[in-house]
C-alpha cells in the first residue's frame, strides 16, 4: 500500500514537471528569417524587408557655340580696319559640367521576411520612403555632395535683325513725257516721277560703319568732357557700349551660346566593377550622339571599388535557411562598398567623385535583436 502511494506521488510529479515543460516550450518565443521566393508562404504578420539598391544619375551639361557671319564682314577691313572676325557660320559643342547623385532604392530581388510570435525589437530596420530598407550606414555618408555649378548662358538676339542704317530706301526722281494729241499732232509734256530704291549692300555697310565712328566720337566727347551736356549718371555710357557692340556685330559677326542638360539613369551591376561602361558618344560637330554612331568619341564610366570590403571573408553557415528552418534569426543586411567613379571621354579623365555602392559590397548577417548605437 505504501510503495503505491509513493508510485502515484511519482507519477504525478513527472506529469506536472512534463506540462510545465510542454507550457515553457509553446510560448518560447521563436524569430525565423528566410529570403523571399516564389515557393515561400508569407503569413499573416510577418514583416518583409528589402536591401537597399544604389541608383545612379549621371549629369552632363552640353554647351552649343554658335559663330554667325556678320552681314558686311567683306567691308570689315575696309570701312573699319578690322580683320580678326567670323568669315563662316559654325556651330561646336563642349561638355562644360558634369555631375553622379546617388539615391538608394529597394532591391526586388534581396527581399527578407520576419516572421516571430514575440516582441520583434531591434532597430536595425529603418522605415523610409522607398520600403523598409536595411540600413546601417552612418548619417555622414548621407550628405548631400555639390557636382559644382550648372553654366547655362544664352543670347537672346540670336540673328542681325537691324541692318544698321538709318534709312533702307532713297527717293530717286525722274522726268517722264506723256504724249499729248493737239488737233493734228502730238506733243511730249515732261512730268517728274518720283520712285523709291533700295540701297545697295555696300551703302548700307557705309552708313553702318559711319553711326558706328560717331558712337566713338560722342563717347569720347563725354569721357574728355567736352560734351555741352555731361551726363548725371553712367546710363548714357551703357547705351553708347550697347549701341556700338550692335553695329560692330555688324562687321566682325555674332557669337552666343546655349546649354543643355541631359540625365542618364545607370543601375550599376556586380560585374561592372573594375570594368569601364560606355554612356554615350560625343562629338564637337552634333555633341551627344547615339553609341552606335562611330563619328563621335565614346564616354565611359569607370568603377574602381575599394580596397575597405574587398577581402572581406565571412564564415557562412552550415544550415540553409528557409521557410521551414527553426529558429534561424540571423538578419540580413549588406555592407556597401566605397567605389571610385570616373567618368571619361576616351583617354581624357573628365570627372571622378566617390560613392557608396550597395550592390558591390558582401550580404552579411547579424543577430535579430541587435541594438544600433548600443
Amino acid at each position: 500500500m505504501k510503495f503505491r502511494i509513493y508510485q502515484a506521488f511519482f507519477l504525478l510529479v513527472i506529469f506536472v514537471a512534463s506540462s510545465c515543460y510542454t507550457k515553457k516550450a509553446a510560448v518560447e518565443p521563436s524569430k525565423r528569417i528566410f529570403p523571399v521566393s516564389d515557393t515561400v508562404h508569407i503569413r499573416d504578420g510577418s514583416i518583409i524587408y528589402g536591401l537597399p539598391l544604389t541608383v545612379l544619375n549621371i549629369e552632363i551639361v552640353i554647351e552649343k557655340r554658335i559663330e554667325k557671319q556678320g552681314p558686311y564682314s567683306r567691308f570689315a577691313n575696309d570701312l573699319l580696319g578690322i580683320k580678326d572676325i567670323i568669315t563662316q557660320d559654325k556651330e561646336t559643342w563642349s561638355i562644360t559640367s558634369l555631375g553622379i547623385n546617388s539615391t538608394s532604392e529597394l532591391d526586388p530581388s534581396e527581399l527578407y521576411v520576419i516572421e516571430t510570435n514575440s516582441i520583434f525589437q531591434t532597430n536595425a530596420l529603418r522605415l523610409k520612403k522607398e520600403g523598409l530598407i536595411l540600413d546601417l550606414n552612418p548619417e555622414i555618408y548621407e550628405k548631400p555632395e555639390d557636382d559644382g555649378a550648372r553654366k547655362k548662358t544664352a543670347d537672346l538676339r540670336k540673328g542681325f535683325f537691324d541692318m544698321g542704317s538709318d534709312e533702307y530706301f532713297i527717293n530717286q526722281s525722274d522726268t517722264a513725257f506723256r504724249l499729248v494729241k493737239l488737233d493734228t499732232s502730238f506733243i511730249k509734256i515732261p512730268y517728274l516721277v518720283e520712285k523709291k530704291k533700295q540701297l545697295s549692300i555696300d551703302q548700307l555697310a557705309e552708313r553702318a560703319a559711319k553711326s558706328l565712328l560717331e558712337l566713338r566720337d560722342g563717347r569720347h566727347l563725354l569721357l574728355s568732357g567736352e560734351a555741352n551736356v555731361f551726363p548725371q549718371d553712367k546710363s548714357p555710357l551703357d547705351e553708347i557700349n550697347r549701341l556700338e557692340r550692335e553695329y560692330l556685330a555688324l562687321f566682325a559677326g555674332k557669337i552666343w551660346t546655349e546649354s543643355r542638360t541631359l540625365t542618364f539613369t545607370l543601375i550599376p551591376q556586380k560585374n561592372m566593377a573594375g570594368n569601364t561602361v560606355p554612356i554615350f558618344r560625343f562629338s564637337q560637330e552634333a555633341g551627344v550622339i547615339d553609341i552606335n554612331n562611330k563619328t563621335g568619341v565614346l564616354v565611359n564610366i569607370q568603377f574602381v571599388p575599394g580596397i575597405k570590403t574587398k577581402d572581406l571573408t565571412v564564415i557562412a553557415s552550415s544550415k540553409t535557411p528557409n521557410e521551414n528552418s527553426q529558429g534561424y534569426d540571423k538578419l540580413y543586411y549588406r555592407m556597401p562598398q566605397v567605389v571610385t567613379i570616373n567618368l571619361k571621354r576616351g583617354e581624357d579623365n573628365l570627372y571622378s567623385t566617390r560613392k557608396l555602392i550597395y550592390q558591390f559590397g558582401n550580404l552579411m548577417q547579424l543577430p535579430s535583436n541587435y541594438i544600433i548605437g548600443k
